[in-house]
Parts: C-alpha cells; structure tokens; sequence
C-alpha cells in the first residue's frame, strides 16, 4: 500500500511537467501566418508571413520573419515586447539608396497574434492586417 501512495506524487509531477511543456511549447510564433491586409490604398490582398521564434533579436520571443516566401536581399525580423509584436521588412528602394520598410505591428500573447496596423514606410501606405491561424497558409 505505501508503495502506491508514494508513486502518486511521483506522478502528479510528471504530469505537470508535460503540461508545463506543453504549454511552452504552444506559446512559440514559430509557423507561417496568413496576413490579410485591408483598408490601404496601394497593399490589400493575402500574405503570407513565416516567422522562427528563436530569441535571436534580444527578446524571448523574437527572430527572422519571410514574407510570401521570399528573401529580397534583407531578412525580416519580429520581436514581441510587452504583448506587442512588431515585424519589420526591409526593401531595396531600386534607387541606390535604402530603403522602404514594411511593418505589421498587433497585439501577440499565449502564441497568438490579433489584428494590426499594416503600414508601408517609403510609400506611405497605411492599412489594417488581421493574423489569421498559425500555419495557416502555405507560401
């Protein structure tokens, strides 16, 4: 009988370490995230953002970003600070100067992105982006 009730502690405590895991696990923005963007002049339409959660850019939860699959020379990079995450792009203005940014700025938290502001620096283009389910897109 003793033997039983001490093996219930032992595993009460497994458990709460998967779920402590699990937990951490599902708050990464690690996955590609369909990105709608509305209401801007120049920029409505589907996008398609792939971010790595790595910690890389001096936050917990930071890291290189792609959009719609392509690398135009300059990574993206995200951070997430004080539940707002912010994710910057960063084109060749074709010129020879630098450069246009691309922003989606949104509440993030648990994992989770909201809806934003989309805002195109160089052109000034301003819109509102709505996050859809990580993995969510294929790009």
């Amino acid at each position: 009988m003793t033997r039983h009730i001490r093996s219930i502690p032992m595993t009460l405590a497994i458990a709460v370490l998967a779920l402590t895991s699990s937990a951490a696990m599902a708050q990464s923005y690690t996955g590609k995230w369909p990105a709608t963007v509305t209401k801007s002049q120049r920029d409505n339409g589907k996008n398609c953002i792939s971010l790595t959660d790595d910690g890389s850019y001096g936050f917990r939860h930071s890291g290189e970003a792609v959009l719609n699959g392509q690398n135009n020379g300059y990574p993206g990079y995200f951070t997430v600070v004080d539940g707002i995450m912010t994710v910057t792009f960063t084109f060749p203005s074709g010129e020879g100067d630098c450069c246009s940014y691309v922003v989606f700025t949104a509440p993030a938290s648990n994992g989770k992105i909201g809806k934003g502001v989309f805002n195109y620096l160089g052109i000034t283009d301003i819109g509102v982006v709505n996050f859809g389910k990580k993995n969510g897109c294929t790009v």
